[in-house]
């Protein structure tokens, strides 16, 4: 039985119903940002002084409120600075040089209602979440490397990133995170040419 003229036109009002339905889809998916959590990089700088290789960066860190409430009861956040050093190479993949990774541990203090930050053996006490941004996403003169162990005259790329390190939520967060885009505090990787 051979499909009438009814049937085909049906079928093509269908398909075309079908693709209007897609592109509103994709249009509203497009409409939504991205990175509705990122953390913007505001000036990066990579300088040599006294043989080290020293970085200094400025994150526009912004820590929501799903993640205040978080500190507020008890449970520490974790931060991530990774910075590597690569040697481009046009024939395969950048060299590796070195990796360099600061972890800051961010904690809420009830009793005397401040916030803890503290990396490595350094800790420091402030007052309010503004003030626990500016001194994570503010790196000053950190050293990553000794100019020595880089070949003189060459280009190198220090690629910087600062995110929330998810790995280090206590577990039922962690699958929060997954489906929750409000725990996802990233900035992009940031790649500052150099010549030592």
């Amino acid at each position: 039985m051979l499909p009438t003229h009814q049937s085909i036109s049906r079928w093509s009002r269908l398909r075309r119903a079908c693709v209007r339905l897609v592109g509103v889809a994709l249009l509203a998916l497009a409409s939504i940002p991205a990175h509705a959590d990122s953390v913007e990089l505001n000036a990066a700088e990579v300088r040599v002084e006294d043989d080290q290789v020293l970085l200094n960066v400025d994150f526009a860190l912004s820590i929501n409120s799903t993640l205040e409430e978080a500190l507020q009861r008890g449970i520490p956040l974790y931060f991530l600075l990774e910075v590597e050093v690569q040697r481009p190479r046009w024939y395969w993949f950048d060299e590796k040089v070195l990796t360099h990774t600061t972890q800051y541990r961010v904690s809420y203090l009830p009793l005397t209602r401040q916030y803890r930050v503290a990396s490595g053996l350094l800790s420091q006490t402030v007052e309010s979440v503004s003030e626990v941004e500016r001194l994570i996403g503010r790196v000053t003169a950190r050293a990553i490397a000794n100019a020595s162990e880089l070949e003189k005259g060459a280009r190198y790329d220090v690629v910087v990133r600062l995110r929330l390190d998810q790995n280090q939520l206590p577990k039922p967060f962690q699958i929060n995170a997954l489906a929750s885009r409000e725990w996802h505090l990233a900035s992009e990787s940031r790649r500052i040419p150099f010549t030592p």
